[in-house]
């Protein structure tokens, strides 16, 4: 069975820190919340404790994770370079959901970057994750605490619905703030995004300049949240132009989610919605397409891959 141990964000208890801190230094694995989503977490540098995060997600090989830092200063431990329009971005948005990908060091294990030659990096703004990062004293692997696909988790029993008894323990905080994972952007080589979030088109050009969108169809992913196939519950998603046809297909046996006009709102809800509804009570969920605008690029982007059959 898998811990779960309360820890209040406001003040994070030192001694639950320091239990999860010695479990991840031992080589074992703890989820613990981010603002972002909950993340599952092994110590970056720990090769065999990385392998063990894609077999309990039963994620591919091909997928990179994201490494996290307690400080901007400690980039330099996974990463070769820190360009200009890194500290640019880093100075406007960390700590905060925004991941830079960047060249990685030869020393860092491969199956962190899943063999390519650029490490993805973010400094995530949660006290209970950087308190534990502090604790364990080195930069964490952490993609979402779910399995490989499913639905990311914004609160604790969504980690423990997936992943219970395969991972040591989850520190519980409550609801992540932000619900939706981190804005993704390669500066390996210009600026581009390569997974939408939080962290908008308009926000990262007010600080750099114009960015590219989208990324390499084939290679090696810089980036993990590429896959056609992610972030979907078992019931079958489907997408609506509009409330009435949301309804027509919904039927009798499904149901319909509108997702309202605030797109913050709509990030922040998505996933407790969504794993709400995937209990076995409907057999699709029809949800109404949001506006086509910037604000909702990262709510349109989960949506449409929740929906790619599988």
């Amino acid at each position: 069975m898998t811990a779960i141990w309360p820890v209040d964000p406001a003040n994070p208890d030192p001694a639950t820190l320091e239990r999860a801190a010695a479990l991840l230094r031992a080589g074992r694995l703890v989820a613990f919340p981010t603002e972002t989503v909950y993340g599952l977490g092994a110590v970056a540098r720990d090769e065999f404790a990385v392998k063990a995060i894609f077999a309990a997600k039963g994620r591919p090989a091909t997928n990179p994770v994201i490494v996290h830092v307690a400080d901007p200063d400690d980039v330099l431990s996974v990463a070769t370079s820190w360009p200009d329009a890194a500290a640019r971005l880093a100075a406007a948005f960390w700590p905060g959901p925004l991941t830079l990908v960047l060249p990685k060091r030869d020393d860092l294990p491969a199956v962190v970057t899943a063999g390519g030659p650029t490490v993805a990096v973010r400094c995530p703004d949660h006290p209970v994750a950087r308190a534990l990062l502090r604790a364990v004293g080195a930069p964490l692997a952490a993609p979402s605490a779910n399995r490989s696909t499913e639905l990311s988790p914004t609160r604790a029993e969504h980690v423990l619905k997936g992943l219970d008894g395969r991972i040591d323990a989850i520190l519980d905080a409550g609801p992540c703030r932000a619900g939706l994972e981190s804005t993704v952007v390669d500066l390996s080589d210009g600026v581009r995004i390569l997974r939408p979030g939080p962290i908008t088109a308009t926000m990262l050009e007010r600080v750099v300049g114009p960015v590219g969108i989208g990324h390499e169809v084939e290679g090696i992913a810089k980036s993990p949240g590429l896959m056609a196939k992610h972030y979907s519950p078992r019931t079958p998603v489907v997408i609506a132009a509009d409330r009435a046809e949301a309804e027509r297909l919904a039927g009798a046996t499904g149901t319909v989610v509108d997702l309202g006009t605030d797109p913050t709102v709509a990030a922040a809800n998505l996933y407790a919605t969504l794993h709400a509804l995937d209990d076995g009570r409907f057999d699709r969920i029809a949800v109404v397409r949001p506006p086509d605008s910037t604000d909702w690029a990262a709510v349109q982007d989960r949506l449409r891959r929740a929906a790619t059959p599988g």
